[in-house]
C-alpha cells in the first residue's frame, strides 16, 4: 500500500498514552491511536493534549494511524 492510498482525517489530541502514543477523536467522532511520524521525531515537534493534528489511517484498520502534521 502506497501513502497515496492512506485516508487523511484531522482531529484534538485527547489523551497522551506513553511512549509517544495519543488518542486523537477526530471530527467524525472516530478515535484513533496514533503515534508521530518519522519526520516529526526527527525534528522534536512536540505534540500535547490538545493540540490539532493531521493523522493518516489505512482504509483496512481505522483505529490506528501516523500523526503527521500538528495544525495551529
Amino acid at each position: 500500500m502506497s501513502r497515496d492510498d492512506l485516508i487523511q482525517l484531522e482531529g484534538v489530541v485527547t489523551k497522551i498514552l506513553g511512549y509517544g502514543t495519543m488518542e486523537i477523536e477526530c471530527d467524525d467522532n472516530i478515535i484513533v491511536k496514533g503515534v508521530l511520524c518519522g519526520r516529526m521525531k526527527k525534528r522534536r515537534i512536540k505534540v500535547m493534549k490538545g493540540d490539532r493534528v493531521q493523522v493518516r489511517v489505512s482504509p483496512y484498520d481505522t483505529s490506528h494511524g501516523l500523526i503527521t502534521w500538528r495544525l495551529r
